[in-house]
């Protein structure tokens, strides 16, 4: 198990890095701060990118590569302004919705259905996002479903969701074309070029120098995700490590309680413990 400890790092990266983002975007815009998530990771990353062997790139490399910038770009955009827009303790627990998008797509394009765990992981991931704002039932049975439907940041973050679901099926592409330990440390130097062609076009790039010890902490967490999620999954099985780094839902509701005093914290946790036990038994028991 000593795999765990990496994984629960990876989860904790990530919540922490969301926390810190929000926290940046009161004074600045959604585009500065994702470019910061992956610019000011790079020189962390760097350091560990020097010792890892490049592989042979063929040309399906970079075309899963080309197909998946536009469609990165625009999640990581609407992933900061989901953050920003609203409550991170209603906002992230969608993420969750990305394995059932991928079992939805599955079965629209390839025809292949879902085992009667995969449906049981779907209802699961659905009653917790019910259960996010459960106290809306007050207003109807529909009350929390209208609820969520109001809240853009949770709005957003589907969609996000969705685009990952896409993303992940071509990084997968670009992995068995290159290698994980490659592609997980080549990808964010990318990703950081396009950011960087984006925000110069909007006038935005002079934004990632305005507070650079605020950024270069966002970017040590960002960097330690990334390092901690290759560490973990060098260990163990991918659907046990994707299992444990989506307990990240979690640890943004108490985020969401310490830091910014969120409400409603009891049914959002529950809400997301539900929708963490629906995306384990999905990524575990789904049958492929």
């Amino acid at each position: 198990m000593h795999w765990l400890p990496f994984a629960l790092l990876t989860a904790l990266s990530l919540s922490t890095a969301d926390t810190l983002s929000k926290i940046a975007l009161r004074d600045t815009d959604d585009t500065v701060i994702a470019w910061v998530r992956e610019g000011y990771a790079l020189p962390f990353l760097a350091l560990v990118f020097l010792f890892i062997p490049v592989p042979s790139l063929d040309p399906t490399f970079w075309k899963a590569l080309a197909a998946l910038l536009p469609l990165e770009i625009t999640a990581l955009i609407l992933y900061m302004k989901a953050i920003r827009l609203s409550p991170l303790s209603l906002c992230i627990p969608f993420m969750a919705l990305s394995p059932v998008f991928i079992i939805i797509i599955a079965f629209i394009f390839l025809g292949e259905r879902p085992g009667i765990i995969g449906v049981a992981g779907i209802m699961m991931i659905a009653a917790g996002a019910y259960m996010l704002n459960a106290s809306a039932s007050r207003y109807g049975v529909l009350g929390p479903i209208k609820a969520i439907a109001k809240e853009p940041g949770a709005v957003l973050m589907t969609v996000v969701a969705l685009i990952y679901s896409i993303t992940s099926t071509l990084g997968k592409v670009a992995i068995e074309h290159s290698s994980p330990l490659f592609f997980g440390f080549f990808y964010p130097l990318v990703l950081t070029s396009g950011l960087t062609v984006y925000a110069g076009a909007r006038g935005r790039l002079k934004g990632v120098a305005a507070f650079p010890l605020r950024f270069l902490l966002i970017g040590l967490f960002t960097a330690t995700m990334v390092i901690s999620h290759f560490m973990a999954l060098s260990r163990t099985q991918v659907a046990y490590m994707i299992s444990v780094k989506r307990t990240s839902l979690i640890f943004s509701v108490i985020y969401g309680k310490i830091v910014f005093n969120e409400e409603r914290i009891r049914e959002r946790l529950l809400g997301s413990v539900i929708m963490v036990a629906g995306v384990v038994l999905i990524v575990l028991f789904q049958n492929p």
